[in-house]
Formats: structure tokens, C-alpha cells, sequence
């Protein structure tokens, strides 16, 4: 092994090695335990949220591969729509070409070759990661099997009357001209107006105040509303008002949605281009006026004065209108919520089209069942609370856009507008009884991308046909995914997997946390505070750091704000911490929060880690060349990292199997530096450096170092996968284990011959003699170096074996000139004192201290201790604690008095001693 951890003469190295040799691919053997990717988009790059979640799938799959189990970890990507038709429209733009001028064919033959130049930058950034997909099983979701799978569902829902067209109110993008999902909308804090109208009553009486933050949408009013319990308007329910500019008369309505708090308790109905005002027109049979056009302009339908203009421009021409006749009462600011697209950033506009959908009610009742009765467990499991809310007041699902890429609607029209549907166009004809003379034309738009990836667990298996890998890998075992997707995916796996597949798609959800920054702010390219993962693989220096966000490779600019905050965090640019570190800090950070904090200073920490782990393997392999067979002698140090290793390992399977991988990432973290580096390495050397160790206790060790580091090294590597198989190439063979790769061999088992009690309480007392000899000699600034005479006081016949048994230990490691055990009759001399349970360790003061400076060490001590003591005597004076609390509790604090006192006692003695020292 080189001497130093390198891990970029390491990692790539050994990714082509596993995916030369195809060990990503399932066994054939074994229990199926399957992981399906969720989706990226063909257009995306790696960013913090996916390095974060895909460890985690990585992780369980290298855990289970391991566990012998047949594993698959699908891959595949997601065409992504809109996304991926705005990057392939900017090209066209450069290139002086238009999507329209293209047409739709050349356009789409346009998408093709994009996504086989550039698409799927992903894939290459998530080998970088060390992601055991297998990659020969790649899908794309526009794929022909798997379009044929999206055609064989939208037929057979629409054959069974669950899919419809028809008219409806949708997010409509006015710059992309298309419909948007809820998730592709972003809601966004903005400075606004609200602008207070009067409506003259129809009976010349007066008028009501309207308020409003979008004055131009009025002309579309077809309702005033209020409370029906608000005293101020009961008599005016069922009168009309004159809606101004348009001179038509629309009534007052009492419903229970309005707010009688809110402004002056009257609110104008707007059903066409209000969600909340469309629910409330279809409960009051109001009628729909639609203003605007695609482009968010007014249409033809309103008074002629204001067609063709901009939405905001209109606004702007009513409001002074309005207050032109006297009837703009006043204005406020406001702070409003404006929706954005998430691609346009356009204003959202609910909008009154045609679009398909699906009646979504019937498939949801046995997926809200499906998780009630624990076929599907969400972890962690509050989240379930979260699913049955959605799906509970679940509203039909919008599945048509208006776009060109995606997969186009199956249905046909004639000249008529009557609807045919079928997988292909012959198909239409067919089902219909229609003859070739008959002209038909598709349907224009496509499908929303969360339809295909709702089949995504068994489109991606070969379904509608038979499959092997359908019969083996449905369902799967887990879903990892974020909370923010549980409604547009999770849901509709559910409903399309019980609805084609008769099961559910997965058994288990594991819900993960959102990365933040370490102050917990989102993670924003306008803050400046994006970290790429590959920059923290592979280390960037700030130039280069600032050179990227100048040209936009993170789709941003270099402002002031972004390099001042850049020059901050990253003053030396990112060091290189590698794959393994950068994925250990992620699991390490994978609690059940919602939040997720990730700072420099723990990958730092982790690539320290790595180092250790290095280092102590070049120590092992140094001090087992020669390990030759023949009868061992397993030390006390020996059988007690053997346990050790034993309880970690059973600790490794309990976190595993509850998605605790911040708690598997501790375990082994702790053992390996804390027991393993720490404490076992320093305890073999003096059996192997002595002359007096036998060639069976020496061989004893030598086994013991061997077998346990390869045995770490298959508890590692789920977690770090690339240095964990570069060592255990050196380690395997002079462990006696053959393979190839330390990924197909098995997890460690939990074994309890393993488990040694004794040796673990021996060990333990050695740990802590030790400890407290260094902790003198910390206390009072003594040479690491110098031996030190130790005496015992109040010993027992155990802590005088194990003085004994370990006296080498004590001798080497402690470096402890000698043991001697004081009778109850003999003073000892003035010295520093720790304590071993109820014994001391005594170390005589004279000649080795300054005198002064003990005498503080214990003064400070004693009044630590002093200050706990009243504490505890306050309580115990109190007669409402004694009278309420516990006895048990009670009790505690009782012997908590006595313990001080004891303690007390012991460091006035001290005290006492120093005393009698010359100065």
C-alpha cells in the first residue's frame, strides 16, 4: 500500500474495474431485493440532493448484495418535458431556428439527438459517487417499451371511463403555453397592491367594496359573495350589482368560504381564473367568463376597449378607469404570494381549457387502504399522516400538455370533435369501426411526465408483457425518495401499481431530509451557497469556483452578493476529500429530521477517517508478513476487540434494517477509531515487540489484527466503498479469504461465540487505569515519557489479578514503572489521584509535581464537587421533591450526596498529603 490515502489515484480506477466486470448486475440467486432510481431528468447534474439520497440507495444496496440477496438497483432517467424542450429550444434560438418554424417532427427528431450528445451527464456524475447500478438495465421513459406501457395505461383507464377530457381550470404557463402540475409551480413572496372597488347595487342603493390583488381579472366576475352569517349583507343575498366597465348584472351570493374579517367581508367571484372561486361557481351554478388568451392577454370577450392588451397592462388601464368613475375606493401594499413557473418564472394563470384527465377517486381508495393496513410502511412513519391528507381530499389529476415532447396523447378527432382512442391510430379505427376515408387527426398535446413515472417500478421491468425480471423485481423493497414528491410520485405508484400489478409497488418508503447549508437556508444559486458534489470529490480551487457560477454552469452569474458570499466560505477554493469521505458525511447525516445541515468541517472530519483507516491498515499488513499457521494464543486485548467487533456488527444490521444509517455510520465510526485504532493497535504492539510473548500469543495477535480489519473493511463498505475494497485487496489473502472484490462477499454476522464478556470488563478496567495515569500526567504537565510508579488504595483482589495479568499493557502502554497494591494500614504518601471504580490510583507527588499547582487542580475539583453536593442537599431539603418525586428518584439523589461526600472526603485527604511535601 502507498503511504498516503489518495483517493483520486483510487476511485475511478476501481468504478471501471466493478463495471468491467458486471458486479453490478443482480446474482440470479438469493432473495430479490430491488431499489428503483428515482428518475433524474435527462437535462439534469448531480447536485447535493441527489449525491444525498442516492447514497443512501447505494448503501442499502451494497448492504443487502452482500446479505447474498439477488439485488437490482434500476437505473433510468425521466424525459422531463418541459425541462428538457426549453434546453433544446434555446440551441434552436442560438442557432437563429425556432421550435415553430422547425415543426413538430424535426423538432422531436431535434430532442433525440440532444438527449444522445448531451443527456445524461448524470449517469457519469453518479459513477463518480460510486452508485452500483446496473447499468445494462438503463431506462428512459420515453423508451419504446416503455411508451408502449404509458399507451397501454392511458387506454385501458380511458376504455374504463377513468380518463376523461374536458374543461377545466389549470396552471397555465403564458410563456410556455402550456398546463403545469402544482409541483412545477413555486409560490413566491412578492410586494403587491390591493386595490378596494366599488359595485353598484343593481337597485341604485348603494354599493359593496370589493377587494382584489388582480383589478383586471374583474371583467370575468360572475358573483359578489359573502358570509352567510354576516349580519351587514343578509338582506342583500340574492340582489344583483351592475359590474362595472362591463355593465352586466351578476348576483350577491352567500357562501361559507368567505371570511367576513377579511377586507370589507365581500369578495368578487371569479370562476374562470380563480381555483377557489371555480369550486364555488360549480356550488352555485355560476358561469364561466374567460378573459384571457394563451398568452395571458385580454381576449375578444371582453369590452372592446381592452382586447389584445397584456394582463398587466389591462390592470393598469382598468384601475384608472374605475378610478375615472368614481369607483376605486382606495389602495394598499400588500405582500402577496405571486405563482411561478418554475422554468418561465412567468405569473401562473389559473386558465378555463380543455385538458385530459384522470378521475382519480376510484384508484386512490385501495392505495389509502394499501397503507392503513401496513403493506406499505412510511419511514419515518409520521409521514404516512401526510399521504392519507392528500390523498383524502385528492382532486382529479390534469395529465395533458401543451407541448412537443413527451408522449403524444393516443386519441384522435375527426372534423366532428368526436374522441377515438387507441394504442396506435389503426387501433382507433379499429375499435371504432371507422373506414380509411374518414380524416382523423391527433391529439397535440402530451402527457404530463408524472404519468410515465407513476409506472416507473414496472414499466421498467418489461410490463405489459411477462417478464422475468417483472415475475422477480415487483414489487421492490424500498422507495428512497424526499418528502416534496410524496403527492406527484409516491401517491400515484401506489395507485397505478395496485391498478396494473394487483400489489404494491414497494413495501417501504424511506422518507429523507433536505440538504441546507450549515446555517439551515436552503440551498439557492442566487445565495451563492450551491456546493457541487464533484467540486468536494474532486477539490476546485476558488478561481475556478468563480469562473463556473460566471458562466452559468450552476444557470447563474457571478454577482457581487454570490462572490462575496463565494470568497467567504471558500477562501482557499474545496479541497479534494474523495467519494468515500464526501458519502460517509451524507450517511452520517441521514437522521429522521426534516432538515438537513452539511458543513465543511464534517467532510473534513471524514476524510480524517478515511486516512485512519489507511494508516492502520498499513500497520496491520507490516506486522503480519510473516503470520504463519499453527496453535494461537488469543490475549485478553485480543478476545476484547473480538467482542467489540461482534457487538458492532450487531448494531450495523439493527441500524441497516431501520434506515438509521446516521446511527450504522457512528457505530462503525467509533469502533474503528476509537477501539480498533485507538486502543487495540497500541495494545498489540507490546505483544509483538516483546521478547517475552510466545510465538503463540504473538500469532494469537497476528490473526486477531488480520481477521478483524477484514472483517471492518465488509462493515465499511457499504459506506465507503472504493478505500474499503483497495484495502481489502492487500487484506483478504493473508486473511485466508479468496475474491475478487470485497462488494460479493458477505456481511458480517453477528456471531455470540464471539461475545466475551470477561474480556470485555478486563479490558475495560486496563482502558481505565490507563486513562487515569494520563490524565495525571495531563493534570500535571508529566512527560508523556517518564514511567511512573503507581500505587493502589482500597483495591480488591480483581483489580490486583488484572494489575497482574496486564502488567505488560500497563508497562508499554501506560508507561507505568510499577504496580504496588498498599495494605488498609499503610499512609500513603502525598500524591495525584485517580479513580479506577472504588479504587485510586495513586501517583507519589515527590520529586515529580509542583506543589502549588496541585493543590489548585484540587481545589477547583473540590469546589465542582462541593457545588453538586448542595445542589443535591437542596433537593433533598425540599419537602414538595421528597413529598412528589419518585422514590426511586429520591433515592438516586440520596446516594448522589453520599458519592459526593465520599468524593469530598478523598480530596481533602489529598489535600492533607501535599501538605506534608517539601515546597
Amino acid at each position: 500500500m502507498d503511504k498516503s490515502y489518495q483517493p483520486k489515484d483510487i476511485e475511478q480506477r476501481q468504478y471501471e474495474r466493478w463495471e468491467k466486470n458486471d458486479w453490478f448486475a443482480p446474482s440470479g440467486s438469493g432473495e430479490p431485493y430491488c431499489i428503483v432510481i428515482p428518475p433524474p431528468n435527462v437535462t439534469g447534474t448531480l447536485h447535493m440532493g441527489h449525491a444525498f439520497q442516492d447514497t443512501i440507495m447505494d448503501t442499502l444496496i451494497r448492504y443487502n448484495r452482500m446479505r447474498g440477496k439477488n439485488t437490482l438497483w434500476q437505473p433510468g432517467m425521466d424525459h422531463a418535458g418541459i425541462a428538457t424542450q426549453m434546453v433544446v429550444e434555446r440551441k434552436l434560438n442560438g442557432e437563429g431556428i425556432s421550435r415553430k418554424e422547425l415543426g413538430r417532427e424535426k423538432f422531436v427528431e431535434r430532442v433525440w439527438q440532444w438527449k444522445q450528445e448531451s443527456g445524461g451527464q448524470i449517469f457519469n456524475q453518479l459513477r463518480r459517487m460510486g452508485s452500483s447500478l446496473d447499468w445494462s438495465r438503463d431506462r428512459f421513459t420515453m423508451d419504446d417499451d416503455l411508451s408502449a406501457a404509458v399507451m397501454e395505461v392511458f387506454v385501458t383507464l380511458y376504455d374504463e371511463g377513468l380518463i376523461y377530457r374536458g374543461k377545466r381550470l389549470v396552471n397555465w404557463d403564458p410563456v410556455l403555453h402550456t398546463a403545469l402540475s402544482d409541483l412545477e409551480v413555486l409560490q413566491k413572496e412578492e410586494p403587491g397592491h390591493l386595490w378596494h372597488f366599488r359595485y353598484p347595487l343593481a337597485s341604485g342603493d348603494g354599493h359593496l367594496v370589493v377587494a382584489t390583488t388582480r383589478p383586471e381579472t374583474m371583467l370575468g366576475d360572475s358573483a359578489v359573495a359573502v358570509h352567510p352569517e354576516d349580519e351587514r349583507y343578509q338582506e342583500l343575498v340574492g340582489q344583483e350589482i351592475i359590474l362595472p366597465l362591463v355593465d352586466r348584472r351578476i348576483p350577491i351570493i352567500a357562501d361559507d368560504y368567505v371570511d367576513p374579517e377579511f377586507g370589507t367581508g365581500c369578495v368578487k367571484i371569479t370562476p374562470a381564473h380563480d381555483f377557489n372561486d371555480y369550486e364555488i361557481g360549480k356550488r352555485h351554478d355560476l358561469a364561466e367568463y374567460n378573459i384571457l388568451d394563451d398568452n395571458a392577454a385580454i381576449n375578444d370577450s371582453a369590452p372592446e376597449k381592452y382586447r389584445g392588451l397584456d394582463r398587466f397592462v389591462a390592470r393598469k388601464e382598468i384601475v384608472k378607469d374605475l378610478d375615472a368613475l368614481g369607483l376605486l375606493e382606495k389602495v394598499e401594499d400588500y405582500l402577496q404570494k405571486l405563482p411561478r413557473g418554475d422554468r418561465s418564472d412567468a405569473v401562473v394563470e389559473p386558465y378555463l381549457t380543455d385538458q385530459w384527465y384522470v378521475n382519480i377517486k376510484p384508484l386512490a381508495v385501495p392505495a389509502i387502504e394499501a397503507v392503513e393496513s401496513g403493506r406499505i410502511k412510511f419511514v419515518p412513519e409520521n409521514w404516512s399522516k401526510t399521504y392519507f391528507e392528500w390523498m383524502n381530499n385528492i382532486q382529479d389529476w390534469c395529465i395533458s400538455r401543451q407541448l412537443w415532447w413527451g408522449h403524444r396523447i393516443p386519441a384522435w378527432y375527426d372534423d366532428a370533435g368526436n374522441i377515438y382512442v387507441g394504442r396506435s391510430e389503426d387501433e382507433a379505427r379499429e375499435k371504432n369501426g371507422l373506414d380509411d376515408t374518414l380524416a382523423l387527426r391527433q391529439d397535440e398535446d402530451v402527457l404530463d411526465t408524472w404519468f410515465s413515472s407513476a409506472l416507473w417500478p414496472f414499466s421498467t421491468q418489461g410490463w405489459p408483457q411477462k417478464t422475468e425480471s417483472l415475475e422477480t423485481f415487483y414489487p421492490g423493497n424500498v422507495l428512497v425518495t424526499g418528502f416534496d414528491i410524496i403527492f406527484f410520485w409516491v401517491a400515484r405508484m401506489i395507485m397505478m401499481g395496485l391498478k396494473f400489478m394487483g400489489d404494491v409497488p414497494f413495501h417501504e418508503v424511506y422518507i429523507h431530509g433536505l440538504i441546507r447549508d450549515p446555517d439551515g437556508q436552503k440551498m439557492s444559486k442566487s445565495k451563492g451557497n450551491v456546493l457541487d458534489p464533484l467540486d468536494l470529490i474532486d477539490g476546485v480551487e476558488l478561481d475556478t469556483l468563480l469562473a463556473k457560477r460566471t458562466t452559468g454552469l450552476m444557470q447563474t452569474h457571478l454577482t457581487p452578493k454570490i462572490e462575496k458570499a463565494t470568497r467567504s466560505q471558500f477562501p482557499d477554493g474545496i479541497d479534494e476529500y474523495g467519494a468515500d469521505a464526501l458519502r460517509f458525511t451524507f450517511a452520517s447525516l441521514a437522521t429522521t429530521g426534516r432538515d438537513i445541515r452539511f458543513d465543511l468541517g464534517r467532510i473534513e472530519g471524514y476524510k480524517n477517517f478515511c486516512n485512519k483507516l489507511w494508516n492502520a491498515s498499513r500497520y496491520v499488513l507490516m506486522n503480519t508478513e510473516d503470520l504463519d499457521a499453527g496453535d494461537a494464543e488469543f490475549s485478553t486485548a485480543d478476545r476484547w476487540i473480538r467482542s467489540r467487533l461482534n457487538q458492532a456488527t450487531a448494531s450495523m444490521h439493527e441500524h441497516f434494517g431501520n434506515y438509521r444509517l446516521d446511527l450504522a455510520a457512528q457505530t462503525v465510526y467509533e469502533f474503528t477509531w476509537h477501539e480498533f485504532c485507538d486502543w487495540y493497535l497500541e495494545l498489540s504492539k507490546p505483544i509483538l515487540q516483546s521478547e517475552d510473548a510466545t510465538a503463540a500469543q504473538k500469532r494469537g495477535t497476528r490473526q486477531t489484527l488480520i481477521e478483524v480489519l477484514e472483517t471492518l473493511l465488509r462493515l465499511l463498505h457499504p459506506l465507503m466503498p472504493f478505500v474499503t475494497d483497495e484495502i481489502w485487496a492487500q487484506v483478504a489473502p493473508r486473511a485466508g479469504v479468496d475474491g475478487d472484490t470485497v462488494m460479493l462477499q458477505r456481511y458480517p454476522e453477528a456471531n455470540s461465540e464471539q461475545q466475551d464478556d470477561n474480556a470485555e470488563a478486563e479490558l475495560e478496567w486496563v482502558k481505565k487505569f490507563i486513562l487515569g495515569i494520563r490524565q495525571i500526567r495531563g493534570e500535571m504537565d508529566i512527560s508523556p515519557g517518564k514511567a511512573l510508579p503507581v500505587l493502589l488504595v482500597d483495591s480488591s483482589d480483581k483489580d490486583r489479578l488484572f494489575a497482574e495479568r496486564n502488567s505488560l499493557l500497563l508497562r508499554r502502554v501506560g508507561r507505568v514503572e510499577s504496580v504496588q497494591a498498599l495494605d488498609a494500614t499503610e499512609e500513603p504518601p502525598a500524591s495525584a489521584t485517580a479513580l479506577l471504580g472504588n479504587m485510586r490510583l495513586l501517583v507519589p507527588l515527590a520529586g515529580i509535581i509542583d506543589k502549588d499547582a496541585e493543590k489548585a487542580r484540587i481545589n477547583k475539583q473540590r469546589e465542582r464537587i462541593a457545588t453538586d453536593l448542595a445542589r443535591s442537599k437542596g433537593k433533598l431539603g425540599n419537602e414538595k421533591f421528597v413529598n412528589n418525586a419518585p422514590a426511586d428518584v429520591v433515592t438516586q439523589e440520596n446516594q448522589r450526596v453520599a458519592e459526593f461526600e465520599r468524593q469530598l472526603s478523598q480530596l481533602d485527604e489529598q489535600l492533607e498529603r501535599l501538605d506534608t511535601l517539601e515546597p
